[in-house]
């Protein structure tokens, strides 16, 4: 069944209007009878039926809200270190369909892309509008953000996330299990910071520098994975240990 958000707060009647009207009117051609879910900003999924169509505004009737949450019970934002070519709109595209809450795109030391001013601006855009077609093809409850394009000390400055991890391929002590392991052991682990660097790797400053706010070094196995890998294989491995992807 389609899913769409809605920017307004949940009542018995709601409106679909603009690009999302568009859609169910003109692409999939749904008429009044038909039914969608709708999740509304305040977070209410709700199953509702069309009362009115038009292509720019479409009335439905919410018939029961629904209990069932789609989201990770771990607050997951990702740090990605800037990406060439499509491969950033792959890393959103993907870590939004897994779960994650948010995604952080950071200018790097190894970065091979620069962005800044009305360019980073531009892409943070049109990765905005990926995040929300995956949010809606996955069924989640909330269009994860894709914030603007930071520096790694600006990254590092504005989240206060419980746990912090950074991929870095040249340790070989601790696992990524391991410190997952010992964030549950804690209590801890309900929200995380997971730092993943682009395709030059993560420099020894910048590792320094999440070290010093308290990220862990960990290794995602004995192999080197790609930028567009690497990240992905953790949350997968993360959701895993968490108990996200079942029992």
């Amino acid at each position: 069944m389609h899913r769409f958000f809605v920017p307004q707060l949940y009542n018995e009647t709601m409106t679909i209007e603009g690009v999302d009207a568009r859609h169910i009117s003109k692409v999939l051609r749904m008429q009044p009878g038909a039914q969608l879910q709708i999740v509304s900003d305040d977070g209410v999924s709700a199953l509702a039926e069309i009362t009115a169509i038009d292509s720019e505004c479409v009335t439905v009737h919410c018939l029961e809200k629904l209990a069932e949450s789609h989201e990770p019970a771990v607050r997951l934002i990702l740090a990605q270190g800037l990406a060439k070519g499509e491969k950033m709109e792959f890393i959103i595209q993907k870590a939004v369909e897994m779960g994650a809450y948010s995604v952080v795109p950071v200018a790097m030391e190894h970065s091979v892309v620069r962005l800044d001013g009305a360019k980073a601006a531009k892409k943070v855009e049109r990765w905005q509008k990926i995040a929300e077609s995956a949010a809606k093809q996955s069924k989640r409850d909330i269009i994860p953000e894709v914030q603007p394009v930071q520096t790694m000390a600006q990254m590092l400055a504005a989240n206060d996330c419980a746990v912090k991890i950074i991929a870095y391929e040249c340790e070989d002590k601790k696992s990524l299990k391991a410190a997952l392991k010992e964030a549950q052991a804690k209590g801890a682990l309900t929200d995380l910071l997971l730092i993943i660097g682009p395709e030059g790797g993560i420099s020894e400053a910048e590792l320094d520098a999440a070290r010093a706010v308290g990220a862990v070094p960990v290794s995602l196995g004995r192999r080197i994975l790609r930028a567009e890998t690497a990240g992905l294989v953790a949350i997968s491995a993360i959701f895993y240990e968490t108990g996200d992807l079942g029992d």
